[in-house]
C-alpha cells in the first residue's frame, strides 16, 4: 500500500512555472489586462507582486458610479450602498464596487505604508476618490463590505503602462428604447473632432423599407417634414448631449494622463457601445504641455466654436438587411482647423468611427448631401 505522504527522501518536484523569464509572465500579464485579475496575480507571489506595476496593456472595468446624491443622502444604508449613474456634472466621481481583495491586496503590495493609504482614502481632493457613507478606516464600507476605488487611484502603482482603457458600466446618455444614438471623439488639451451617428428606430427583421416608410427616391434631400416634425432639434440635442458626455469624460482624465507619461493610447467608452473617447500619444502630450480650459463648475472640458457637417436619410438600410429610420450622421470639428484637414477627417476618421454595421451606415451617409451647422462654444 503507498504512502499518502510525500516522501522526505525524495527530491523536492521542480516549477517549471519559475524557470518561464520574466518577459515571457509579462507577455502573460499584457494579454489578461484587467486589472481585477492583475490584482489577484499580485497576491500569488514576490515575483508576480514586481512585475505587475511593469504591465503596459491595462483594462479597468468600473463597476459602478456615484453621483454627490450618495454622499449626502440620509436615505437607509441599503440605499446609500447603491450605486447611482451620476450626472454630467458627476462623472468625474467614477468609483469600484465589488473588487474588494484583489486591489486591496494590489494597494497593500504595491502602495505606500498603511498609514499614508489611510490618509489617502480620506482625502478626496488629493486622490479623486469617493468613498460612500458607512466607509471604515480599513476602507471598506460597513454594508456589504466594497470598498470604492477611483481609476486614478487603482492605477497609481502601474509605472509602464503604454495601452489604457476604462470601461465605464452604461452609456451617460439616457435615450429612449429603440434609439440608436453613438458617438466618437477625439481629445488634446481640448476637442479635435467628433462624430455622431443617431437614428430614430432601428429595424431589425428584415421588413422591406418599401413596406415601412412607402416607395420613393429622396434624392438625398432632407424633407421639410424634417425641421417641421421637431427632426432637427432633436438632432441638435443628441449633438449637445454627445459633446457634453464627451467633454465631461475628458475632464475626467486628467490625473490620469499627467500621473502616466509612458501612455501611447487611452481609450474611455462604455459597457454600452453608446460613446467612445480616444486620444493617442500626440494628443496626450499636448494635454500635458498645453493647459486645459475647464469649467470648474460643471467638470467640463471646455469646447472651442464649432462647426458641424450633418447628412440625413429618412431611411438607411444597410446590406444585412438592418434599417435605420431618420439615420443621421454629424462630423464636428473645431471652426479654426483648415479645409484639408476636414477632407482628410471625412474620407478617413467618419468611415472608421463605428464598428460595423454601423461602420457602413456611416459610409453611406456621407455620399449624400451635406448640411452645414455652426456652434459657439
Amino acid at each position: 500500500m503507498s504512502s499518502v505522504y510525500p516522501d522526505p527522501d525524495q527530491p523536492e518536484p521542480v516549477d517549471h512555472f519559475d524557470r518561464l523569464p520574466d518577459s515571457v509572465l509579462l507577455l502573460v500579464f499584457n494579454k489578461i489586462g484587467d486589472v481585477k485579475a492583475l490584482g489577484r496575480c499580485c497576491v500569488v507571489s514576490r515575483r508576480f507582486h514586481s512585475l505587475v506595476p511593469q504591465v503596459e496593456n491595462v483594462v479597468v472595468r468600473v463597476d459602478c458610479v456615484i453621483s454627490d446624491d450618495d454622499c449626502s443622502s440620509s436615505s437607509s444604508s441599503s440605499d446609500k450602498s447603491r450605486a447611482l449613474v451620476g450626472p454630467f456634472s458627476n462623472l468625474f466621481r467614477l468609483v469600484f464596487g465589488g473588487i474588494v481583495k484583489p486591489l486591496q491586496a494590489l494597494g497593500q503590495f504595491l502602495g505606500p505604508k498603511r498609514s499614508v493609504l489611510n490618509e489617502t482614502l480620506n482625502s478626496l481632493s488629493s486622490s479623486s476618490l469617493f468613498v460612500a457613507p458607512g466607509v471604515g478606516d480599513d476602507g471598506e464600507m460597513d454594508h456589504g463590505g466594497v470598498t470604492h476605488h477611483s481609476p486614478t487611484q487603482v492605477l497609481r502603482n502601474f509605472n509602464e503602462i503604454r495601452f489604457l482603457r476604462i470601461e465605464l458600466p452604461s452609456g451617460e446618455l439616457g435615450i429612449d428604447d429603440g434609439v440608436l444614438l453613438k458617438w466618437r471623439a477625439d481629445f488634446g488639451s481640448t476637442l479635435d473632432n467628433c462624430v455622431i451617428l443617431g437614428a430614430a428606430s432601428v429595424i431589425n427583421n428584415g421588413i422591406s423599407p418599401e413596406f415601412v416608410f412607402g416607395n420613393g427616391d429622396d434624392n438625398g434631400s432632407i424633407p421639410e417634414t424634417f425641421y417641421t416634425n421637431g427632426g432637427l432639434k432633436l438632432r441638435v440635442v443628441w449633438t449637445i448631449s454627445s459633446l457634453i458626455a464627451a467633454s465631461a469624460r475628458h475632464y475626467l482624465l486628467q490625473p490620469i494622463i499627467a500621473d502616466h507619461k509612458t501612455l501611447d493610447s487611452l481609450v474611455l467608452t462604455d459597457a454600452d457601445g453608446q460613446g467612445v473617447l480616444c486620444m493617442n500619444r500626440d494628443q496626450l502630450e499636448e494635454l500635458r504641455v498645453k493647459p486645459l480650459s475647464a469649467s470648474s463648475a460643471s467638470k467640463r472640458t471646455l469646447v472651442p466654436a464649432l462647426n458641424m457637417r450633418l447628412w440625413y436619410a429618412p431611411y438607411l438600410e444597410l446590406p444585412d438587411g438592418v434599417v435605420l429610420k431618420g439615420a443621421t450622421l454629424v462630423a464636428i470639428r473645431p471652426s479654426e482647423q483648415s479645409a484639408s484637414k476636414n477632407e482628410v477627417l471625412d474620407s478617413s476618421w467618419l468611415s472608421n468611427a463605428f464598428e460595423e454595421p454601423y461602420g457602413t451606415a456611416a459610409k453611406m451617409l456621407v455620399k449624400r448631401r451635406t448640411y452645414c451647422l455652426e456652434m459657439n462654444s
